[in-house]
């Protein structure tokens, strides 16, 4: 079993800059790959971006490419989500999920966090 509990949201002012931690409980979580998704009010879950478990993979959703970056340390059992030049688009609760099954997709079979929210501002 894992247990996920991310940190970081706030509020932020557009072109503003914010770090996301998910930190993990549970010896296995070095293995899984880990992703973020986020939801918006009235949209539905959205993938933002995932790491391998050595980290030397790493996948984003084109909207977010050159302003996140996903990062993680397996020593400490915390992925990351560095968000810079965040937009209003980019308001969310942001939620990190293990890939427990190593499908390379995530459904509600694995682990997720209970969200952590982000308002950005214009």
């Amino acid at each position: 079993q894992v247990t996920l509990v991310e940190s970081g949201g706030g509020l932020v002012q557009a072109g503003g800059s914010l770090r996301l931690s998910c930190a993990a409980s549970g010896r296995t979580f070095r293995t899984f790959p880990m992703g973020w998704f986020r939801q918006a009010p009235g949209k539905e879950r959205e993938f933002v971006a995932d790491i391998s478990w050595i980290g030397g993979s790493t996948r984003y959703v084109d909207s977010v490419k050159g302003r996140f970056t996903i990062s993680r340390d397996n020593a400490k059992n915390t992925v990351y989500l560095q968000m810079n030049s965040l937009k209003p688009e980019d308001t969310a609760v942001y939620y990190c999920v293990a890939d427990k099954e190593y499908s390379g997709a995530y459904d509600e079979d694995d682990y997720w966090g209970q969200g952590t929210q982000v308002t950005v501002s214009s």
